[in-house]
């Protein structure tokens, strides 16, 4: 059986108006791998995947003298827009709460630029306030579902019940939080208390990347646009989150150009990427993932494995056996193999090391696995 291919899903979210649409659309139509196995395809009408940017498996191309990169892929949703009330119903609230609870990680696009022809839904450009509309969508829902479930919990603590005692422990600690309009992402929290908020599967619980998207003419210097500044500081003091500068307008005019075109297109805007390629590589380190290397004369490819993630787990997203009769990995670090040039001069180095069962995988590991029969 061949292994566990990672599709895990970043939900694209925000208000209407803000880019959101035009920014999912140029994303999953122009990501496409040089040479792979993964082109950008549909899953349904919303639904992209989408390959992430990684210049060393280029490098490793040259290196193992094979024409074919297989790049690694997430899946990016675009969600039903929002509107204030959305926990309540309004609008297509259901249908987007719903869609962001089936994600792992959620984008938010806020819109950072002034535009006379395109209105914004509410009266003005001020992104900060957009942040608090949806989160505060979120986190009143997150509310009503924990509050229904702390009545069935204290049923259960009452009678003895150990680990209902430790999920009426959270449940207490969380809900004068929500209480308070702050997302759950942010409560503080030990080890085992993280992982008993998994199984309540909050819409605030979820990590989330800001997408500031900006007019093209302030792309080259985006960090000096005021409504940046104030979702910067903004998301730094109240989400503990990154933020990363777009232009979704440019990527959206990048799509028909080719790769030299759209070079010398962003070349005159004095910028060498729209923002999208930092995007796409934010959302993937968000979703807690990481990528190792299999390299060779037939291919070279990027496998998609969770941080933290042992050797024979590793080894189970080429093929399930591999996990089962997981014997040892041969790994070389990619600044290794490339400083030395070729895996012949990296072996005469000293630098392949052979690994257990209980090697933890780093990013950018270049590996060969041995396993039984």
């Amino acid at each position: 059986m061949l292994g566990l291919c990672f599709f895990m899903k970043a939900g694209i979210v925000g208000l209407p108006n803000v880019g959101k649409s035009t920014l999912f659309n140029a994303l999953t139509r122009s990501r496409k791998a040089e040479a792979a196995n993964y082109p950008f395809c549909t899953i349904d009408p919303n639904v992209g995947v989408v390959t992430v940017p990684d210049d060393r498996a280029y490098v490793l191309k040259d290196i193992a003298k094979t024409k074919v990169v297989i790049p690694a892929v997430i899946e990016f949703v675009d969600i039903a827009g929002l509107v204030a009330g959305a926990s309540k119903g309004e609008g297509l609230g259901n249908q987007f709460l719903a869609n962001i609870r089936e994600t792992d990680a959620i984008v938010h696009v806020v819109r950072c630029f002034e535009d006379p022809d395109v209105i914004h839904t509410m009266g003005s450009v001020d992104p900060v306030r957009d942040i608090e509309v949806i989160t505060t969508e979120l986190v009143l829902a997150d509310l009503e579902s924990v509050e229904k479930r702390l009545a069935k919990t204290q049923k259960l603590a009452k009678s003895g019940d150990k680990d209902a005692q430790a999920e009426l422990a959270i449940l207490e600690k969380l809900i004068p939080h929500l209480n308070a309009g702050k997302p759950a992402n942010v409560l503080d929290c030990t080890d085992d208390e993280k992982k008993l908020l998994q199984f309540f599967q909050l819409l605030s619980a979820k990590p989330v990347l800001y997408a500031c998207n900006v007019a093209e003419s302030d792309l080259a210097n985006a960090e000096a646009n005021p409504f940046v500044q104030k979702v910067a500081a903004f998301v730094k003091a109240h989400h503990d989150a990154a933020y990363v500068p777009i232009s979704a307008r440019i990527e959206a005019e990048l799509i028909d150009l080719s790769p030299e075109e759209a070079k010398e297109f962003l070349k005159d805007l004095g910028v060498t990427d729209s923002g999208v390629s930092n995007l796409i590589r934010g959302s993937y380190s968000l979703l807690g993932l990481q990528t190792y290397f299999t390299a060779g004369e037939k291919e070279v490819r990027c496998w998609t494995i969770k941080k933290g993630w042992k050797a024979p787990q590793a080894a189970g997203v080429i093929h399930t056996d591999f996990e089962k009769n997981f014997i040892k990995a041969e790994v070389v670090t990619y600044e290794d193999l490339v400083r030395l040039g070729s895996t012949a001069a990296a072996r005469e180095a000293g630098k392949y090391r052979l690994e257990g069962k209980e090697y933890v995988f780093r990013d950018g590991d270049v590996a060969l696995f041995k396993v039984g029969a």
